[in-house]
């Protein structure tokens, strides 16, 4: 059978390391400082910085007590998309419902720095919730992640199964298998080398790979957007705000990096139940945690079929919420956390969810 000729725009693609892209990197960040001064920066809340190590730092929001929640950055990008402005913040309104919050940020890797790789991250996770318990009195906390932080932040839960009381995913893959998503198979399907263990993945080369994976959501649909939002000057704002969070480029661990494109996206390995971490072999039969996974069914990114199969083969007590998606957030898989409709529908269900858990919860020794 005659092979198929690989797609000419994706020839890019065999340079995923060049420095032209760390270039890229640079411009894109001077784009987005732009932005700001133009007033479309983020607006975030106060925090303290209450725990740091070489490759993360933990925010403390500080808050009430009607629950504790640690939210798990996405490393790809900076964690302000969870408090973009008051009127489009998830995290402000957790925190105006009562909630203490604490955020784990990851710090961009630079030149010359160790390895870091899966494990890594998973420890880390590990470390920020003991300082969390720490805080608030040895309580267990509910994590919650978007996109690849909610991955993280459920292989993290699969390792460490008594050390939550509840885990929230938004728009958060868990299977990887061929057609669980278009997203999935195109970028499995994008050629390219891998990277050596103290490379950089620059960020804007993501950011590319990501529109040629799927241009419908990383293209089309901005354009789409930025159009229809200059007819209401909420939704342009919003528009313009991700746009400079968009822009924000930081750069990803290259071992890091290989370990997810080739552990979950090609090999599904999370899905199939033998992902490697800290020695064990991870998947479904290993997540007890109570998960509740709100997924948006206008995000092809990341649709029911990459969710709810995992949680299907789980033991744990899990709950999905279907959320038919809105206009004005510029990059739909955002929607969950900018969306008004996702603020005024969805997370009044979600905390209504963490509230059952403290009602259900065993007694603590």
């Amino acid at each position: 059978m005659a092979r198929r000729a690989p797609d000419p725009r994706l020839k890019l693609m065999d340079q995923v390391f060049h420095p032209a892209f760390l270039i890229l990197d640079f411009d894109r960040r001077a784009q987005g400082e732009v932005l700001s001064a133009l007033g479309y920066g983020p607006l975030e809340r106060r925090y303290d910085v209450v725990a740091s190590a070489r490759r993360w730092r933990l925010r403390d929001y500080a808050g009430g007590t009607r629950g504790f929640l640690l939210v798990i950055g996405a490393p790809i990008k900076r964690p302000y998309i969870w408090d973009l402005a008051p009127s489009i913040s998830a995290l402000g309104y957790c925190l105006d419902q009562g909630f203490r919050v604490h955020l784990l940020e990851w710090t961009p890797p630079k030149i010359g720095d160790e390895p870091i790789c899966l494990d890594d991250y998973i420890e880390a996770i590990s470390e920020a919730v003991s300082h969390v318990k720490a805080a608030v009195g040895a309580a267990m906390p509910i994590l919650l992640g978007h996109s690849l932080g909610g991955t993280l932040a459920a292989v993290f839960a699969a390792s460490d199964p008594t050390s939550l009381a509840g885990l929230v995913l938004l728009g958060a893959p868990l299977c990887f298998g061929a057609g669980t998503s278009a997203f999935r198979d195109a970028v499995v399907a994008l050629p390219g080398r891998g990277a050596a263990p103290g490379e950089l993945v620059p960020g804007s080369l993501l950011s590319c790979a990501s529109a040629l994976a799927s241009p419908s959501d990383f293209v089309w649909s901005r354009i789409t957007d930025a159009a229809l939002s200059r007819l209401d000057a909420q939704a342009f704002e919003t528009h313009l705000r991700v746009e400079r969070w968009a822009l924000d480029e930081v750069p990803l661990p290259g071992h890091f990096m290989g370990q997810v494109l080739e552990w979950l996206y090609r090999e599904d390995r999370f899905g199939r139940g033998v992902l490697p971490v800290k020695g064990s072999d991870l998947g479904p039969r290993d997540l007890a945690t109570p998960t509740l996974a709100a997924v948006d069914a206008a995000d092809s990114v990341v649709p029911l079929a990459a969710v709810e199969p995992f949680l299907d083969a789980s033991p744990a007590r899990t709950q999905i919420l279907e959320y038919s998606g809105e206009a004005g957030v510029a990059l739909q898989h955002l929607a969950l956390l900018i969306g008004p409709r996702a603020r005024a529908t969805v997370w009044p269900r979600i905390l209504a969810w963490i509230d059952g858990l403290a009602a259900t919860a065993p007694p603590q020794d």
